[in-house]
């Protein structure tokens, strides 16, 4: 079946890109993972990977084009030849903006975010900053909902959070804007259905109406697999801040993913007894760093590609994943893309795969970075991030203590930094 080829959103505050060059011709075959075109933002040129395999055909936009974030420009279809009928000649224009109708206050937009490749729509989980209230750039401005994943958008831009343009719980396509912020506190601040029309005003409401907007009705999924809990950053981070299990909901029957107003719940279960104030100062985040040097990894890299046709991602993630209780799922993300590596029992490199698994710890490859250091804090899942330095690199893990007891953070990192100096003992 043939899928979309759509322009990334590889910035929070980006709305367009630019099409560098494309590195396959139509009619040519792709693999997954392939490199397929560069983009160019206003901070970076990027490498777009392909998202399935196939042939590539229907390419509306050539090299040099702006394109709107979340628009089509081309298609990877079963066959060479396969051109779809109704393909657009030219890529579609963007979604309207708020921008275009006078019932809205001034100030930037903020589109849905594209967080996966194969992403055309998010579902909007809640409203994180009432209508009118200042929010930073960094600061997390509403939750996002995908097929794979819940996560937090920030604004990208600071100023005052002017007009919500969805609801919690709409669906809203990729590129479409979500919200204004301005530069200054508005007058008059506004919140609308991503479903009404763009020139159709909505009446300002009280913050306290936002924050109970209404929620769709969730069906019950399924345990992940290992007993993992589905549940989003935030929600994560306040129970781990108030001492509380979210596996108390799953006993309770209560249905995953869980967020932020599943806590409540979990609050008043009669079964929960409260934790004591000093759980918050136990539950201190942990932060390890090592340096090793870079020629190792890169000789062991260069040699697997060539005689095992082994790719640099699926080396990290067998490297990383290592030092976990295999079997184990590594997130590789590298240059704003993020995949998901099955690691197997045996840990053997060629035996890393592809998987839609959620994971049981993250790697972040900044070496193509100008950062030398990082200390991000503790998120859902353990983080081993590689930086370069001038020694040759740095490697860094940040964790929630509840997530690893100090001997295994210090074995998880000793066994990665051993393995990424001396790759070769991976296959001893």
């Amino acid at each position: 079946m043939p899928r979309d080829v759509t322009m990334p959103q590889l910035g929070m505050a980006q709305d367009a890109g630019k099409i560098v060059s494309w590195l396959k011709a139509p009619g040519d075959a792709v693999a997954k993972g392939e490199a397929l075109f560069e983009v160019e933002t206003d901070k970076a040129v990027m490498e777009v990977e392909a998202a399935e395999a196939g042939f590539l055909t229907n390419v509306t936009a050539e090299a040099g084009a702006e394109v709107a974030v979340g628009a089509v420009i081309a298609r990877i279809s079963d066959s060479a030849e396969d051109v779809a009928e109704d393909a657009p000649a030219t890529g579609p224009e963007p979604a309207a903006g708020p921008d275009a109708s006078d019932d809205l206050p001034e100030g930037r937009s903020v589109t849905m975010p594209q967080l996966g490749m194969a992403q055309d729509a998010g579902r909007i989980v809640a409203w994180l900053v009432a209508p009118g209230d200042a929010v930073s750039a960094d600061a997390a401005l509403f939750e996002v909902e995908t097929d794979k994943a819940t996560m937090e958008v920030p604004a990208g831009v600071d100023g005052y959070l002017a007009a919500t343009l969805a609801q919690a719980g709409e669906d809203v396509p990729v590129g479409q804007p979500v919200a204004i912020v301005s530069k200054t506190k508005p007058t008059r601040t506004a919140t609308r259905s991503a479903a009404a029309p763009v020139s159709t005003p909505s009446a300002p409401p009280a913050p306290e109406q936002t924050a109970e907007a209404p929620e769709t009705a969730r069906a019950p999924i399924a345990p992940a697999p290992g007993g993992r809990i589905l549940a989003s950053p935030k929600a994560r981070r306040l129970a781990l801040e108030e001492g509380l299990d979210l596996a108390d909901l799953v006993a309770a029957g209560h249905p995953q993913p869980y967020h932020v107003k599943d806590l409540e719940v979990l609050r008043a279960l009669p079964s929960r007894t409260a934790a004591p104030a000093t759980a918050t100062v136990a539950a201190a985040p942990r932060s390890l760093m090592a340096e090793v040097p870079a020629e190792g990894f890169d000789a062991f890299a260069a040699w697997a590609a060539e005689a095992a046709g082994l790719d640099a991602e699926a080396l990290l993630a067998g490297l990383a994943g290592a030092g976990l209780d295999a079997p184990a799922t590594v997130a590789v993300e590298r240059a704003g893309q993020s995949r998901a590596y099955a690691v197997p029992a045996t840990r053997t490199l060629s035996g890393v795969a592809p998987t839609e698994a959620a994971p049981d710890l993250i790697l972040r490859d900044l070496r193509g970075t100008a950062l030398r250091t990082v200390s991000m804090g503790a998120e859902p899942v353990p983080v081993l991030t590689v930086l370069n330095s001038p020694h040759g690199l740095t490697l860094t893990l940040d964790c929630a203590a509840g997530a690893l007891d100090a001997p295994a953070a210090i074995a998880l990192l000793t066994t990665f930094a051993g393995r990424m100096e001396q790759p070769l003992r991976h296959l001893l």
